[in-house]
């Protein structure tokens, strides 16, 4: 059985391929999860090619990705950040938000601060997918709240949606 070496995941059969993998790795001194999700049982190894290279550019996806988060929330027609910056703020009790913010801090906005706190937690790979090729999930603490900054690119890291989920 013809098998394929990706990183982080070892080695994949190309068939009779299970619909879920996942494992969890450091990635700028964050663990997160990366999973691997196929709707066919067989996979090319064109698509498993492009699987590695996107693997292997996370750390470049991440920091694209924190572009995009930045340029939502200054945009002033973007919703997404604020909502989910200005949804915690209100919604958490302030000794929850103390773990992350700094209210004596004169100089930087409680609502930056919190900003600054959002990570990536999770990456999701959807190879078989043509629309949406990765999800990334980016949170101030999976401790804190089950709420997601979520978004969804194509094979190259481009931008094709942001969202706030739970």
């Amino acid at each position: 059985m013809a098998e394929y070496a990706l990183p982080y995941f070892g080695n994949l059969p190309t068939e009779n391929l299970e619909e879920y993998y996942d494992v969890d790795i450091e990635l700028n001194g964050n663990e997160i999860q990366v999973d691997l999700n196929f709707e066919n049982q067989t996979v090319d190894t064109l698509i498993m090619d492009k699987v590695k290279n996107f693997i292997e550019k996370l750390e470049k996806f991440d920091k694209l990705n924190k572009t995009y988060i930045l340029n939502d929330y200054n945009d002033e027609d973007g919703d997404t950040v604020k909502f989910y910056l200005e949804h915690h703020l209100e919604e958490l009790d302030k000794e929850e938000l103390t773990k992350l913010v700094n209210f004596d801090d004169t100089i930087t906005e409680p609502e930056q601060q919190l900003l600054s706190k959002l990570k990536l937690v999770r990456v999701g790979l959807y190879p078989d997918n043509e629309d949406n090729f990765a999800i990334f999930d980016y949170s101030i603490g999976k401790d804190i709240t089950n709420y997601l900054v979520v978004i969804n690119t194509d094979e190259n890291g481009q931008l094709d949606y942001m969202t706030m989920e739970s």
